[in-house]
């Protein structure tokens, strides 16, 4: 439909629309679409020189972050590579950087901000590189979720715990609250403990998680899980049903992972005879619990290192590492497939392209600062200390 014919029904595009077309920013998470110059073509022949020589040119005062499931042709120019948390602690652990750039989503960079020293710069070469899970919890959904919990009696009783893949807000409420953040590979140390500082727990924003790491690794029953869906009155749930729970999930989850099917499963055994499936926890419980193995991405890795030449896998998590981890192992005669026949990138995440990359490192090369990500200072204290909380963890 063009332009004319919609002004003609007098239909006006939404401010969604537009922030999909690329022609508006989301204010309520400070993500837009265009940078304060141009960005190299994607066609450029030199877009790699261009990003090595510009890295050489800042030297020490860079350093660049790549998270796991980005492009091959961004990762190449990654100091170190790694999930959300460990790269958010390889930052802090960089003091002499003055600019770390986060080759990953707006998060992610939160968390590098927050821990990370004052005098650090965090850039995230696109504002809009954000997360579909983290943003399906926001602050004041999860304040009213609060309230719904207060009204029907049980707030005194619940312990929050939010993943790592949460806003910084999210984080914060979290730390106001008596809670902790966790990763996919200490959900379980995580909810262990706030099970010991209360009867309940919130767990946000990936359901999934938490509820196959209270039903598979914590031996609660589904019965034990109640989802809180922050579109509905009252979540959905009545107060005894909020009552009667010890997870109370919020619906959210991770839109690639959250793609996988029983099918999927069964399609790959069917197919490839003697396969291992392994996926990662954000899967849906029914293909958490007809995988061979479980883990984070962290896990995935060693667990595809340690595996005997000849073996066969099929893998459930982002298509960028999947197929980076087959090429990597092929020599070894590990074959490695894709859990899904569908192709399945994080869409957000692969908004890191080499052309917004050498425009970054570029302009930070030329003394212009770009893309800064920075968390106010209150929000930084309290997620801090659900951070550090984490961080105590026995």
């Amino acid at each position: 439909m063009t332009t004319a014919q919609t002004q003609e029904l007098d239909v006006q595009p939404t401010p969604l629309a537009l922030l999909l077309l690329g022609r508006e920013a989301d204010p309520r998470s400070e993500r837009g679409v265009e940078c304060p110059g141009d960005l190299p073509a994607p066609s450029d022949p030199d877009l790699v020189a261009r990003a090595r020589a510009a890295k050489e040119k800042l030297g020490d005062k860079v350093f660049v972050l790549g998270h796991h499931y980005q492009r091959d042709e961004v990762i190449q120019f990654a100091d170190v590579t790694g999930d959300s948390f460990k790269l958010a602690r390889d930052a802090a652990a960089r003091p002499e950087a003055e600019y770390i750039v986060f080759c990953g989503v707006h998060f992610m960079a939160e968390s590098a901000d927050i821990l990370t020293n004052d005098e650090q710069k965090v850039v995230l070469p696109d504002l809009a590189a954000g997360c579909s899970m983290a943003d399906m919890a926001t602050a004041e959904q999860v304040a009213e979720c609060w309230d719904v919990l207060t009204e029907a009696g049980v707030a005194e009783q619940v312990v929050p715990v939010s993943y790592m893949n949460s806003s910084a807000d999210i984080k914060a409420f979290t730390g106001r609250h008596g809670g902790t953040i966790c990763t996919s590979s200490n959900a379980k140390r995580a909810l262990e403990w706030a099970f010991q500082q209360g009867e309940k727990v919130l767990f946000l924003p990936d359901q999934h998680l938490g509820r196959n790491t209270a039903v598979r690794d914590m031996g609660m029953s589904l019965d034990d899980c109640v989802v809180y869906n922050p579109h509905k009155p009252n979540g959905g749930l009545s107060a005894e049903e909020l009552r009667g729970a010890k997870m109370i999930l919020w619906r959210g989850h991770c839109s690639v992972h959250g793609r996988f099917s029983l099918d999927s499963v069964n399609d790959v055994r069917a197919r490839i005879p003697g396969v291992n499936v392994l996926v990662h926890p954000e899967c849906r419980h029914e293909v958490v619990s007809a995988a061979d193995y479980v883990g984070s991405t962290e896990y995935i890795i060693k667990a595809l290192e340690a595996a005997p030449a000849g073996s066969k896998w099929a893998i459930g998590t982002e298509l960028n590492l999947v197929r980076r981890l087959a090429n990597r192992f092929a020599p070894e005669g590990k074959e490695i497939v894709f859990l899904d026949k569908t192709v399945c990138f994080c869409s957000t995440m692969n908004r890191i392209d080499l052309p917004h990359l050498v425009w970054a490192l570029e302009s930070l090369a030329e003394g212009t600062l770009v893309n800064r990500i920075e968390v106010d200072k209150e929000t930084e204290t309290y997620a801090k200390l659900a951070l550090e909380r984490m961080l105590a963890l026995p």
